[in-house]
């Protein structure tokens, strides 16, 4: 389901290009699977500027709805789209301390829009695993560096799985319809890659979703996205870096090619690589980045797990 991001550099400069560079190679390819609710507001939402919808008629009495009536229902419901799209990629671009409170009126006010799309958006952020619920309001959500390797294990699993099945048994094939789109995609992105951006974690999910989709098992796939959500909040400090952001698309280019070309056993060795390289990028930048947050001055402390991972990774540097 798209909806619009905020306002962007308009100018000509590398990170305007960069944006619109993106949004035009991913334009047909979702960037996260959507929940059932996004799903069957997708199917209802016309695309902004399309033609409004028209109510079935009944069969004694054809009618069509006022087009006040139809004009306001699109209105609102492109709000709601405008307000979770928004709001998400301020998320996703580390905008907000996680022991910020998500205000309602505030974020109404930055994102333009009144408060009732902003609360139906943050409850849809809650399900996509960038905001979480406490006591007293909405939060980004924490990074939770303790149950992260069960998660990356997890997620190494299911991802493998989708190339060891194609191995075990020749009645499964990969669907090439999703995969050389996909590594035209990022043979695009090879050629003019994107400023570092926490918000590049969208496409590095559509990647490994639309890969596993292509083993033909939904249910890998629905498991995929589940861990995804979760460990979303910790991804995002994959990409802060131009090094991270080349390794990254280098490396999927080198996977989709082995799969396209029918090598899945280096096509596998080269996703476990891949996958756990990351883990380790992901962790220490995590670490660090709440570790800083403690230094200044913040209240809530930093978990032990968070403290042993920086301290590892600081006695590594400096033995």
């Amino acid at each position: 389901m798209r909806g619009r991001s905020v306002t962007r550099t308009q100018s000509g400069g590398r990170n305007g290009g960069n944006g619109r560079f993106l949004r035009s190679l991913f334009m047909d390819a979702p960037l996260y699977a959507p929940s059932s609710t996004e799903a069957t507001e997708a199917v209802a939402a016309p695309e902004a500027g399309g033609p409004p919808p028209v109510a079935e008629p009944p069969v004694a009495e054809p009618a069509v709805p006022p087009v006040a009536a139809v004009s306001g229902a699109r209105a609102g419901r492109d709000r709601r789209a405008e307000a979770h799209a928004g709001l998400r990629e301020l998320l996703l671009r580390g905008e907000f301390d996680v022991r910020e409170r998500l205000v309602e009126v505030r974020l109404a006010e930055r994102l333009g829009v009144s408060r009732t799309p902003v609360r139906e958006a943050l409850v849809r952020l809650v399900a996509d695993g960038l905001v979480e619920r406490r006591g007293d309001g909405y939060y980004p959500a924490r990074p939770n560096l303790d149950e992260l390797r069960d998660l990356y294990e997890l997620r190494i699993t299911v991802e493998l799985r989708g190339i060891t099945r194609a191995l075990e048994s020749p009645r499964v094939t990969h669907d090439l319809t999703l995969l050389a789109p996909l590594r035209d995609r990022w043979r695009a992105l090879r050629a003019q890659p994107p400023a570092p951006d926490p918000g590049f974690v969208a496409w590095d999910e559509d990647f490994h979703l639309t890969l596993l989709r292509a083993s033909g098992n939904p249910r890998l796939t629905e498991t995929l996205e589940s861990v995804t959500r979760r460990i979303r909040p910790v991804r995002m400090y994959d990409y802060l870096t131009a090094d991270r952001i080349s390794a990254t698309v280098v490396e999927h280019l080198e996977i989709v090619e082995l799969v396209l070309e029918g090598r899945l056993a280096e096509a596998r060795d080269a996703l476990h690589r891949h996958v756990g390289d990351s883990l380790e990028v992901v962790e220490e930048r995590a670490a660090r980045a709440l570790a800083q947050q403690a230094l200044r001055g913040h209240r809530t402390p930093v978990p032990d797990g968070h403290r042993q991972v920086a301290a590892r990774h600081r006695t590594e540097e400096n033995p």
